[in-house]
């Protein structure tokens, strides 16, 4: 059962992620993809009777969480009093209006997309890893295309932030201070957490007591 749920979210979430305009909606379809990663470390803990499977998943879980809540943040920063931004054209031009914001939001696309180096990297790494123990292949090349698709809708958001003029003559940024200082920690706890991952999945494992 959890191999069928695994396999029907990587391939829900990267289908209807793929056809979205609507940034929300986009980000809240491809929450189904990473679900599948997240079954991964289940169905490795079920399989080999171990809790380092579980371990995984917690890490991954915990990773997505910091990774998206700071993405939302990015969207209630473009967002303005009279104005939602909820489509993908409201990305366009970020770097022209905040580089720094920009910067976060380039670290969190590859973070989810799952490039070396970066915490996304290391939570995909750990669960693929679990499901190889239990010796389901098959399954670890299936995620790692999943992951290969996601890739393609979330480096098309990085693109527009550093490659696209905004559509239309966007205002200034308006935010207060503390809501961009706590945006732009959560953007340098996901650098960081790339950069030294290893505190986290020692957490993660002792929680399991491993």
């Amino acid at each position: 059962m959890l191999i069928i749920l695994a396999v029907l979210s990587f391939a829900a979430g990267n289908i209807l992620a793929l056809v979205q305009t609507n940034i929300k909606r986009l980000f809240g379809y491809s929450a189904f993809n990473h679900i599948g990663f997240i079954f991964l470390g289940f169905i490795g803990a079920a399989y080999t009777g171990s809790d380092a499977g579980m371990a995984a998943a917690s890490f991954y879980a915990i990773t997505y969480a910091l990774t998206v809540a700071a993405t939302f943040g990015i969207i209630m920063l473009l967002s303005r009093k009279g104005f939602e931004a909820d489509t993908l054209d409201d990305i366009k031009g970020l770097n022209e209006r905040s580089g720094l914001f920009a910067f976060v939001l380039l670290l969190l696309m590859i973070s989810l997309t799952g490039i070396p180096g970066t915490v996304g990297f290391y939570a995909k790494w750990v669960v693929v890893q679990s499901v190889v123990d239990a010796g389901l292949i098959w399954l670890a090349i299936l995620a790692v295309i999943a992951a290969v698709v996601g890739a393609f809708y979330y480096l098309r958001i990085v693109k527009l932030a550093y490659f696209e003029k905004p559509a239309e003559q966007s205002p200034e940024i308006e935010a207060s201070a503390g809501f961009k200082a706590v945006l732009a920690a959560n953007g340098l706890a996901i650098l960081a957490l790339g950069i030294f991952p290893g505190t986290l999945i020692a957490v993660s494992r002792a929680a399991f007591g491993l």
